[in-house]
């Protein structure tokens, strides 16, 4: 495994919002802030985003990506972002043949651009868009061990000095986002925080223990009420298999009125 590689689960809020002042996010923003100041500076960033899901695990491979505004109906400005990284080819062959290494249908991509999973986060967290980016997709039948898998692959990795962002969103039920938030609904977004940071983090668990939970995630309190569909639950799955430890740090911010969860691994 690459030395210096840090691997970090993020909750990246809703669209653009965390880049345009709404209050709802601010804490998230402070956070994003808080944890970087607390990161090696990377030399680059291979990020798993919750807005890409492809038939096999696939890899941006271009040297200059694109922005994708893939969310609809903000304002004229959130359609004007920049985030001017370049791409990292070297990294990104890296990956596929990491992925293709361990068994896992993989392809290159190298005309995908950034989605908001990736430019959201990192423009709050490296706004100087200095650093090159890598972008892994998940794969769209969502199966929790795949993913498992997929970040075990990246193990193989020989990148020193990386970091690998799993954005996502430890809740992520668009409906109860703009529902009254009443005491049955915060706690079962409680119930399920605090079994996602026990799976995470609990010593007591064996690396076996804790990658069934990470398999069967959906017999947790509350899981599909948390996640309707999991496709942001997915990027933490990844960050697991690639550590396959418990996290070294947590924090939890309150982002559009439900308490959601970020977690660190050095590896």
């Amino acid at each position: 495994m690459a030395k210096n590689t840090d691997v970090l689960f993020v909750s990246h809020g809703g669209g653009p919002m965390p880049l345009l002042g709404d209050p709802g996010h601010r804490e998230m923003v402070t956070r994003l802030k808080e944890i970087t100041g607390q990161l090696r500076k990377p030399d680059a960033i291979l990020v798993i985003s919750a807005h890409w899901e492809e038939s096999v695990a696939t890899v941006t491979t271009g040297a200059n990506p694109d922005l994708i505004y893939d969310y609809y109906g903000f304002p004229p400005e959130s359609y004007h972002i920049k985030y001017p990284s370049g791409g990292q080819p070297q990294l990104a062959n890296q990956v596929v043949e990491a992925l293709k290494s361990a068994g896992v249908p993989v392809r290159a991509d190298d005309r995908r651009g950034f989605d908001h999973g990736v430019f959201v986060p990192l423009k709050i967290m490296f706004p100087e868009a200095n650093i090159p980016v890598v972008q892994l997709s998940l794969v769209h039948s969502l199966d929790p061990a795949v993913h498992v898998a997929i970040g075990k692959a990246l193990q193989n990795l020989d990148f020193d000095n990386l970091l690998v962002l799993g954005s996502g969103f430890s809740f992520h039920n668009m409906r109860a986002f703009f529902a009254p938030n009443t005491p049955e609904l915060q706690d079962r977004n409680l119930q399920f925080e605090r079994w996602l940071l026990e799976t995470c983090a609990s010593p007591n668990l064996t690396e076996a223990q804790r990658e069934e939970r990470f398999v069967h995630w959906a017999e947790a309190p509350y899981a599909r009420f948390c996640h309707p569909r999991e496709e942001h639950l997915l990027p933490l799955h990844v960050c697991y298999g690639l550590a396959g430890k418990p996290v070294d740090a947590h924090w939890s911010a309150v982002v559009l009125n439900k308490a959601s969860g970020m977690f660190l691994w050095r590896v």
